[in-house]
């Protein structure tokens, strides 16, 4: 049976309202991490570093553990490979503009903003490249580790949820860590303090920091779909 514009507009009403914004936020990390990425910020007092797409990238781990969490393991994967699009769109915006005429005022005015602009999203390239594999194999890795450590549904308790959000971003993130700054970063300069600075802040941020934000994302959620009804 051919589904009705009537049909689709009642699916739309339906979807969860905290479904909805999570996947609007999730888009625009995925796109924002990619971007960060290019800074790598220090850890003081320490020589190590992490790059500062780490930031948006916690996001995407908290959103995808609060939809498995929430709206099942299908659903999270199912956003998890989506997550490629805005990726993909960035990307191709990206050369287009990189490959169209600046304006004159600009050229002749604003040749060093022109400049830096271009050398940065010029050589982001690998940033770009890397970002999706390290993606789709952590996030994966995330949800299917988030969920089997579910067990029996009535395994839902605070105490769990925050247990299974530290380890499955924990295991999941060191795993991106080695992708990301290996396929980005390798052959440009040293990469051992950045990959060390990068492993530690997020497996140190995975057990600090993310039980509580998943923990946060679930009761918000859940109260986006309450006030949706």
């Amino acid at each position: 049976m051919t589904e009705t514009t009537g049909d689709i507009r009642i699916k739309a009403a339906t979807t969860p309202l905290g479904l909805f914004v999570y996947t609007l936020v999730y888009g625009g990390m995925t796109v924002l991490a990619g971007v960060l990425a290019f800074k790598q910020v220090q850890l003081y007092p320490t020589d190590l570093a992490v790059e500062a797409g780490i930031f948006a990238f916690l996001l995407l781990v908290v959103i995808s553990s609060t939809i498995a969490q929430l709206y099942g393991e299908k659903l999270a994967n199912r956003i998890v490979w989506w997550g490629f699009l805005p990726l993909l769109l960035a990307a191709l915006l990206m050369q287009l503009v990189l490959n169209l005429p600046a304006s004159p005022e600009m050229a002749g005015g604003r040749a060093e903003d022109l400049a830096a602009f271009e050398r940065v999203h010029a050589t982001i390239w690998r940033v770009w490249a890397a970002g999706p594999a390290a993606y789709i194999v952590s996030l994966l890795l995330n949800v299917w580790i988030f969920s089997r450590l579910r067990g029996s549904d009535e395994n839902t308790g605070t105490v769990s949820l925050m247990i299974r959000g530290a380890i499955a971003s924990a295991l999941s993130q060191a795993i991106d860590s080695v992708i990301f700054i290996t396929l980005a970063f390798y052959g440009q300069f040293p990469i051992t303090n950045l990959l060390i600075g990068q492993i530690l802040a997020k497996v140190v941020l995975s057990i600090v920091l993310v039980p509580f934000l998943i923990t946060g994302g679930v009761a918000f959620a859940k109260w986006l779909d309450r006030r949706k009804g």
